[in-house]
């Protein structure tokens, strides 16, 4: 039997499941392919950052299933998830994530809307007479 390990990642409203066993490579979202999902080169660099950074782009397949937010917040999520699978896959991965901070959960998310304005900041335009 392949060992397989489970990790989750979030970010803003995203939510991240992620499965990461030994393999050639290998990346699908949502039973597609990373490049299919996420047809931005600049996501598929931000999923692809923590296996650079540990050099197992090559060895390890990775199934995730991203729900929630939009394609930025689902790349972010799934990099957080896929971060945590390789520490469990060999934990003397964690040094090089946690320096690039590839561990921390990115806590922003959108302010709420306050009564009385239109959004969160942002004012009804103000008429003296």
């Amino acid at each position: 039997m392949i060992e397989r390990f489970y990790a989750t990642g979030k970010r803003k409203e995203s939510i991240a499941k992620v499965w990461v066993q030994a393999g050639k490579g290998n990346i699908t979202v949502n039973n597609k392919s990373l490049k299919e999902y996420f047809r931005r080169e600049s996501l598929e660099c931000i999923i692809k950052h923590p296996l650079i950074a540990t050099d197992t782009l090559e060895s390890v397949d990775i199934k995730a299933t991203v729900s929630g937010g939009g394609l930025s917040g689902q790349s972010g999520a799934l990099r957080l998830g896929i971060s945590r699978a390789l520490i469990l896959t060999n934990s003397s991965l964690r040094a090089p994530l946690k320096k690039a901070g590839f561990l921390t959960r990115d806590s922003r998310s959108v302010e709420r809307k306050k009564y009385g304005q239109p959004g969160a900041r942002k004012k009804f335009q103000f008429s003296k007479r």
